[in-house]
């Protein structure tokens, strides 16, 4: 998928080794994910991930754990909190249990979400991460 797109300066979405990162549906991975470049998931993972780039969770990714990115694409099942700092697309396939924030968000008719949503305003971009606040630090923080 990434290697046939050019992105809107017309470089190709890949890591930063040259190589598209893609997890195929035949992988399970419990842990943490840190990525620079885009990403695709296919598989399943447990765990955190973390990515400068673009999330997409195909038809038949599953994630259950916490997703911080710039934007973010779901066709699969997603059982997270996910902070997105642009847009979160959820496709008519997608699944979603948790908390989202994201500064823009568009849902296809039967798209499923069950939590809340906090979106619009500027959300910190994932390179500062405010890890280890609370929601409430985190709120007060917006509106000191």
């Amino acid at each position: 998928m990434f290697n046939s797109k050019s992105g809107s300066d017309g470089s190709k979405s890949t890591s930063s080794s040259g190589m598209p990162n893609h997890i195929n549906s035949d992988t399970v991975i419990e842990g943490s994910i840190k990525a620079r470049g885009n990403l695709r998931i296919d598989g399943k993972l447990t765990g955190t991930l973390e990515c400068q780039g673009r999330v997409v969770i195909g038809a038949s990714g599953v994630i259950e754990g916490d997703i911080k990115c710039e934007n973010a694409e779901i066709e699969g099942s997603l059982k997270a909190n996910i902070t997105v700092s642009d847009l979160l697309s959820l496709k008519s396939t997608a699944k979603v249990q948790g908390d989202i924030i994201t500064k823009k968000l568009a849902i296809e008719p039967g798209a499923t979400f069950t939590g809340s949503c906090s979106m619009g305003g500027v959300v910190k971009d994932i390179s500062s991460s405010n890890a280890g606040q609370s929601r409430e630090e985190q709120r007060q923080e917006k509106t000191a």
